[in-house]
């Protein structure tokens, strides 16, 4: 008897979408990261630094930012509910955290943290949800209309899904873009139709080129059925005028067009002359109801003040689909069952915080202000240390977690890059990790105007870590300019 010695399956055989698409934040330059580590590890003092900096991914408590107390001490009761009832619980938990345990805890199927929930999220917690949504916009929410999920990322997925049919479908994303948006078109299927931000500008969106992309994409053929909209923005940390977001919201009622509004760094808005407004605030605001534009929003705990990443928590709110569509989104949420509860909690305090009042008020207020005020001191001084450097020019820092620095590099770098045969975004990284141990992201994985070279770094959580890197940095630059000015 013979057998088939061929692999049953090769990087030649797997779906071809899978190898199309790219994803930089979690790319070359982190594999190059996790080999140097090891190289640490296994040999001590090989190399000129001691530990890497990942400065790749908005994680904000692997990199030194506290959680906050409040929702830890409500996770830890709800994940043992026994302890609620317990005297000695009076002296380690606070009479708020206590409180808002017990009634979630008894919200839960079972009255287990551990049980499957509806698929759209536990109705309490949609309705805290949608309480804050309410608080927050001024306009009214309605938990029927809250998904809770794990992450913004699951909800993105799940609505490319729905609204992708085939790649004559095309949905409008930025650029640059963060590439989850790239990522999860190709893999559904569909088309992007890319529209630029204006660097010069602060990376503003002028209506007039999401227009003509429009008008060319629908003249080749393509149903655009959708807009994304990134605010504040991922990686270039602008903040949305009131303005931008009218005219965007009147684009998109005049064209027919479902706005995704990925709105997960609301609560990283830091600059004076700007705050974060929904898009479906601005909708309301200029009087068009549930039945004039369709609006799905998201957000996630992984971000903002909280930084809870790995709980992997979030929501989607869906404005102005028929209940037979909204049938259609339960069926394909119901495929995972259901989001896990740690996040659908968590997500559910985001949104409705302790309050003036609360005995845990104070804390949670000094907690936040701390990590933001922070936040804002470190984000200065990595823009200073940019901005410092020979050939390298970075926008003001609006809002998100990110620097998006623009790198002008000598034609000699660019030469040695082409030899390589990689960009020379590819180039610079690398080296300044070899050099280091600082991780950054490339630039081209976002997609920005072609023959422009930028680097997405990530403002660290940790004072001492930032204090750390930029002489690093600086050392660094100096001396790659020096080797390649020619």
């Amino acid at each position: 008897m013979s057998y088939n010695k061929t692999p049953s399956i090769t990087a030649e055989t797997i779906n071809s979408k899978v190898r199309i698409f790219t994803y930089e934040p979690c790319g070359e330059i982190v594999r190059h990261a996790r080999g140097l580590e090891q190289e640490i590890y296994e040999n001590p003092g090989s190399l000129p630094f001691q530990e890497i900096i990942y400065c790749n991914l908005g994680n904000p408590q692997a990199l030194g930012q506290r959680p906050i107390t409040f929702f830890r001490e409500v996770l830890c009761l709800c994940d043992n509910p026994p302890l609620i009832y317990r005297d000695e619980a009076r002296a380690l938990f606070s009479p708020c955290a206590l409180k808002r345990a017990k009634k979630i805890v008894e919200s839960l199927p079972g009255r287990q943290s551990g049980s499957y929930t509806s698929s759209q999220g536990v109705r309490s917690l949609r309705e805290a949800v949608a309480n804050g949504i309410s608080a927050r916009d001024g306009f009214p929410s309605r938990p029927e209309d809250i998904f809770l999920t794990d992450g913004a990322s699951s909800a993105i997925n799940l609505m490319m899904q729905i609204l992708i049919r085939s790649p004559e479908d095309g949905i409008l994303c930025p650029l640059p873009d963060y590439p989850l948006y790239s990522a999860s078109i190709i893999l559904h299927g569909g088309t992007m139709v890319p529209y630029n931000l204006t660097e010069d500008s602060g990376w503003g969106l002028e209506i007039f080129e999401v227009k003509r992309c429009l008008e060319d994409s629908r003249a080749s053929g393509l149903t655009v059925r959708a807009m994304v909209v990134i605010n504040p923005g991922n990686p270039t940390g602008q903040v949305m005028s009131i303005t931008n977001q009218e005219e965007i919201v009147e684009f998109c009622r005049k064209e027919g067009l479902v706005i995704l509004a990925d709105e997960v760094y609301q609560d990283n808005v830091y600059t004076e002359n700007k705050k974060f407004n929904s898009f479906k605030k601005v909708a309301r605001s200029l009087g068009y109801d549930h039945n004039e534009l369709s609006i799905v929003s998201f957000h996630s705990v992984s971000m903002g003040y909280y930084g809870e990443c790995g709980r992997r928590g979030g929501y989607m709110e869906i404005c102005g689909f028929g209940a037979d569509v909204m049938d259609e989104i339960y069926k394909l949420a119901s495929l995972s069952i259901c989001p896990n509860i740690a996040g659908q909690i968590l997500i559910s305090l985001i949104m409705d915080p302790p309050k003036i009042g609360d005995g845990s008020f104070e804390t949670f207020m000094a907690e936040k202000e701390e990590t933001c005020s922070s936040l804002i001191k470190r984000a200065k001084a990595l823009h200073k240390a940019f901005n410092s450097l020979e050939g390298v020019s970075c926008n003001k820092f609006e809002g998100a977690m990110y620097l998006f620095p623009l790198l002008h590099l000598p034609p000699l770098a660019i030469s040695a890059a082409e030899q390589e045969g990689v960009s020379p975004d590819v180039f610079y990284a690398h080296r300044l990790l070899s050099a280091t141990g600082v991780v950054v992201v490339p630039g081209s994985g976002f997609h920005p105007i072609s023959g422009r070279s930028h680097i997405r770094c990530t403002i660290l959580p940790d004072e001492e870590k930032i204090a750390e890197m930029v002489p690093r940095l600086q050392a660094f630059h100096e001396a790659f300019m020096d080797e390649f000015r020619g």
